[in-house]
């Protein structure tokens, strides 16, 4: 070998952060060390991985044919070290979920995965579908939950669990004993997440074709603050069945069934095409199997109480 791990580690570094010294950082080295870790690689190949622009550094076509293959070398190399020092084989993991999926299943899967075990290590980063899908093409992460639709040829794409939005709204709104047509819900103002999102892609989908564009009144980050605001009056909202099922059934929030919206959608398991299937990566994808095991959708799934 021409090459070292520890040079492998630096490039997938710089190429993540796209500088020196966020890589150096990254790895707890000092920049001058990473800088000759990356100019020892480059000179012993007499090859050139990067375009330097200014103080940035990007990718060429030979560090993007070699960005993947290093990630790979580099997670099989962790497993190796694992079973040899008779740590935990399935090493540390970094999990992407979007917003629903995090904050009402990957959260509960993670605590569930370090349970059982314990020496395992999870980054969990939640954000929504276009941040999840940027992140596993940089190969930030290993794994994303996405409730939002993928075409993008590097990302194998598998379904989880079949989800549902439901349009909704305080008890006391005139449209609250439903069903309603999209001709009376179009002229009411909405509260809906925020462009970016699987949830709001599966939303204009849903309308695209339908007479009238909806009036937006206000665009949400969070599940939780479009329940709030959809509570205190604002307008109408449209997130997963997931999200709302304790509040449909304290009643603090009502659905409206609209038969001309076709809602359906589904949650998905999304990984780069030429990312190395760890041992941890198999065995976390199991457990999330484990959890929908039976169910039809994604609100049936037996949850802890969610307040």
């Amino acid at each position: 070998m021409h090459f070292t791990l520890r040079q492998l580690e630096v490039f997938v570094a710089v190429a993540q952060d796209g500088t020196v010294s966020g890589a150096a950082h990254r790895l707890a080295m000092s920049q001058s060390a990473a800088s000759t870790a990356l100019g020892e690689l480059e000179r012993q190949f007499e090859v050139q991985l990067f375009d330097r622009i200014g103080r940035s550094l990007r990718l060429n076509a030979v560090g993007r044919d070699l960005l993947p293959r290093a990630v790979a070398l580099l997670d099989r190399a962790e497993e190796i070290e694992g079973l040899l020092t008779r740590h935990a084989v399935f090493g540390d993991l970094a999990i992407g979920a979007t917003l629903t999926v995090g904050n009402y299943l990957a959260t509960l899967v993670v605590a569930d995965f370090l349970q059982r075990h314990p020496d395992s290590h999870i980054h969990l980063r939640v954000h929504n579908t276009t941040a999840i899908l940027e992140a596993l093409l940089r190969f930030e992460l290993d794994l994303g939950l996405v409730e939002g639709a993928c075409h993008h040829p590097d990302l194998e794409v598998e379904p989880w669990v079949a989800d549902e939005l439901v349009v909704f709204a305080a008890p006391g709104h005139p449209l609250a004993d439903g069903p309603a047509s999209w001709t009376c819900l179009v002229q009411e103002p909405w509260i809906l997440r925020e462009p970016g999102s699987g949830t709001r892609a599966t939303f204009d989908q849903a309308v695209a074709a339908l007479e009238g564009v909806p009036r937006v009144r206000l665009e949400l980050e969070h599940t939780e603050a479009i329940k709030r605001s959809v509570e205190s009056g604002l307008g109408l909202g449209c997130i997963s069945r997931l999200a709302l099922r304790e509040a449909f059934r304290r009643g603090s929030l009502v659905p409206i069934e609209c038969p001309d919206l076709n809602l359906g959608r589904y949650f998905n398991f999304v990984w780069h095409r030429h990312k190395y299937r760890t041992a941890g990566m198999a065995a976390f994808l199991d457990l999330c199997r484990a959890y929908t095991a039976g169910v039809e959708r994604s609100d049936q799934i037996t949850l802890p109480f969610i307040p």
